[in-house]
């Protein structure tokens, strides 16, 4: 059985979800240091006007090296509001809004007091949506030593990292998106640019994302 390991993430890039479509068990790190400009509590859609990062604000405490799981949401700048307002704007025209808007706003009208819950709620709704099924389980430490079964991508997929380097087997292909025209094909934004625009068809981009695809 292979095994991967992610850090918890807001609304996670495709890079992301290509490890939760190959791996058959993952294990969602909840003792990693939070970290500024993270995918923990940011992520990357395509607006009318380009990438537009989503940046939900957290309670930060006097230790700098607070554990993930830890973190409590803040409701500073009703960044909830605004949020689903930037994803209704950016995506409203898409194929796929209408059918999965539903599922998705009810994040944004409830209250979760730890970061580390409300993205993990996220990610399951949205490997049903896509329809992939990994095992999906917390680490009870900070792991150090992996086996050859296990892949560590807990500090591979950063927003700060070049994906085409730091991930040589992750392979962005190109799919519809609705400002393609304006601004060209925009690689490896939130998983929710893929699943609004292109719907049951993800799985599909996600696999032809895998380079050297064994599963």
């Amino acid at each position: 059985m292979k095994t991967a390991y992610l850090s918890s993430a807001y609304l996670a890039p495709i890079e992301y979800y290509t490890k939760l479509f190959l791996y058959d068990k993952i294990f969602i790190e909840q003792h990693d240091h939070y970290m500024k400009q993270a995918y923990h509590n940011r992520c990357i859609i395509a607006g009318p006007n380009g990438k537009l990062a989503l940046t939900i604000p957290v309670i930060h405490t006097d230790n700098e090296k607070c554990e993930m799981k830890d973190i409590r949401i803040s409701d500073h700048g009703n960044w909830r509001h605004l949020h689903w307002n930037a994803i209704e704007s950016a995506y409203n025209s898409t194929p796929f809004f209408e059918y999965y808007k539903d599922d998705f706003i009810l994040f944004y009208e409830k209250k979760y007091t730890f970061l580390a819950d409300f993205n993990e709620e996220l990610l399951h709704l949205i490997c049903h949506l896509i329809d992939i099924q990994p095992e999906i389980k917390h680490t009870t430490y900070y792991h150090t030593d992996f086996t050859k079964d296990e892949q560590d991508f807990r500090e591979t997929i950063h927003p700060k990292k070049d994906f085409l380097i730091a991930d040589p087997n992750f392979k962005p292909v190109s799919y519809y998106q609705v400002f393609k025209e304006r601004y060209g094909f925009l690689p490896n934004l939130s998983i929710i640019d893929l699943l609004f625009n292109m719907g049951p068809e993800s799985i599909i981009i996600l696999q032809e994302s895998i380079k050297s695809f064994n599963k």
